[in-house]
């Protein structure tokens, strides 16, 4: 059986010193704690995680992707902030977020921009590149995450990160 399937607090985070940081800059990184169905804590460095992000459709903010391992299997999580800028921080960005077990079939979300939000400390344009930016921030959720294909919930409610914004990926 799975580990996450299971249900039981994780007792250590197992990283796989295989795992190539990708995208997540110099001071890339993930902090967080899961609660229900998925109970564990995070604290992925740039170089234990492999960081994605890209232009929402239309241009409508941005979508960052963060993935590690956590007792062999691979943990990712999705935020989508609609309502970002290029190069501002901002406070209070209703956001979307999705935390899936890769390969399980577990996927976990909000189903609107209701229950999370994401304040963007800083965006910082990184020297010889218009556009990306090394970004910092927490998304806080009020909610818990449903399953998408069952009847279980995660819940997260702080989610602190670092890494690089490519603004001009689509």
């Amino acid at each position: 059986m799975p580990f996450f399937a299971q249900i039981l607090p994780l007792t250590g985070l197992l990283m796989s010193s295989s795992l190539a940081a990708s995208g997540c800059g110099e001071f890339g990184s993930l902090k967080t704690a899961l609660f229900g169905s998925l109970q564990t804590t995070v604290d992925w460095p740039g170089s234990e995680m492999i960081c994605e992000s890209m232009q929402r459709p239309n241009g409508a903010g941005i979508r960052l992707r963060f993935a590690g391992d956590i007792a062999g299997e691979r943990l990712a999580f999705i935020i989508a902030i609609p309502e970002l800028q290029r190069g501002e921080a901002a406070a209070e960005l209703p956001s979307n977020v999705t935390a899936t077990v890769e390969g399980s079939g577990r996927f976990f979300s909000t189903p609107n921009l209701d229950s999370c939000w994401t304040d963007v400390d800083s965006q910082t344009p990184l020297p010889g590149d218009n556009d990306s930016f090394a970004i910092s921030g927490t998304l806080y959720c009020v909610a818990p995450l449903g399953e998408l294909n069952g009847d279980a919930a995660v819940s997260i409610p702080e989610l602190s990160f670092a890494t690089v914004v490519g603004w001009d990926k689509k």
